[in-house]
């Protein structure tokens, strides 16, 4: 890993010729409202992902269930022909029906579809990466993912995906997994404040498969704490690149993806890179989840 660079270093998922700047991109923000239809300002969405790889990302984390279709849509007219060094992630595992909920949606027959759709609304031949999403909104549910799993494996030997990860799942679902196929990226919810994934993330380390964190900013209710406040004050920057900051140095396997609609706030959040929180500020900080992990 070289953390010289100004993204946060790199990162080889395992089994992998696939070399990740540690700092990507999250297109969840790029559709509209809800996560639903075009965006507000189509121009600023084609913008910002142009930006993004001006600025030397090379890590972009999509669902065609993002609009639906819309997210990868644009992002296909925004950088297709992708760059070689460009990694687009996506997951399947839900739809979105006309009443724009989020329905679970993991048969074989599902997840083939949602594949086709990806690749279809991307414009490629073959997926890099694909998470399977499992547990619903509430959070993991410890239950076996056996049968999806071992669907999308189907379509691996199809050469349809070249790598598998999962998402919204416990440590017992990937000890499942792993002695089904090879895992390269673990995604689930993960931040100062919201911290059940300690040992998991210390448990893929030691494994050398990636974690990447969604809501490493809180969600939509960005994290509010006077001790990240106090950081940031302290390292003249936002608490939102303390937040980042923090993830950046929690553990050298994390990837960020923090999404935004934004050129503004995108180069804030590839800014965190820059910041070296010392270790007194990372003590306090951790106790921010401290009651909550």
């Amino acid at each position: 890993m070289n953390d010289t660079n100004n993204l946060g270093g790199t990162f080889t998922l395992p089994d992998t010729t696939i070399n990740l700047q540690r700092i990507g991109y999250g297109a969840m923000q790029l559709a509209g409202k809800g996560v639903w239809g075009p965006p507000k300002d189509h121009d600023a969405a084609i913008a910002v992902l142009r930006t993004a790889v001006e600025l030397g990302i090379n890590h972009i984390d999509t669902s065609d269930f993002y609009g639906p279709h819309i997210t990868n849509q644009i992002i296909r007219e925004a950088l297709h022909p992708y760059p070689n060094d460009l990694t687009i992630a996506t997951k399947v595992g839900y739809r979105r029906p006309p009443d724009k909920s989020w329905q679970i949606a993991r048969s074989p027959e599902d997840l083939r579809n949602a594949v086709r759709d990806n690749l279809r609304n991307l414009g490629l031949d073959s997926l890099a990466v694909v998470n399977l999403r499992l547990g619903d909104a509430k959070g993991p549910k410890d239950e076996s993912l056996e049968e999806p799993l071992k669907a999308l494996l189907d379509l691996q030997q199809e050469g349809l995906i070249r790598h598998l990860g999962l998402s919204r799942i416990t440590a017992s679902q990937f000890k499942e997994a792993v002695a089904m196929a090879k895992i390269v990226c673990v995604q689930n919810e993960y931040n100062l404040a919201h911290r059940k994934d300690d040992s998991l993330i210390d448990e893929l380390a030691r494994a050398g498969v990636a974690y990447t964190p969604f809501f490493p900013l809180g969600g939509f209710t960005p994290l509010q704490s006077s001790k990240l406040a106090d950081a940031a004050n302290g390292l003249a920057a936002t608490p939102m690149q303390v937040a980042l900051a923090w993830l950046l140095q929690r553990s050298p396997n994390i990837l960020l993806i923090p999404g935004t609609s934004s050129v503004e706030h995108l180069r804030e959040n590839v800014n965190a890179a820059k910041l070296a929180l010392p270790s007194e500020t990372i003590a306090e900080l951790d106790t921010i989840g401290a009651k909550k992990s």
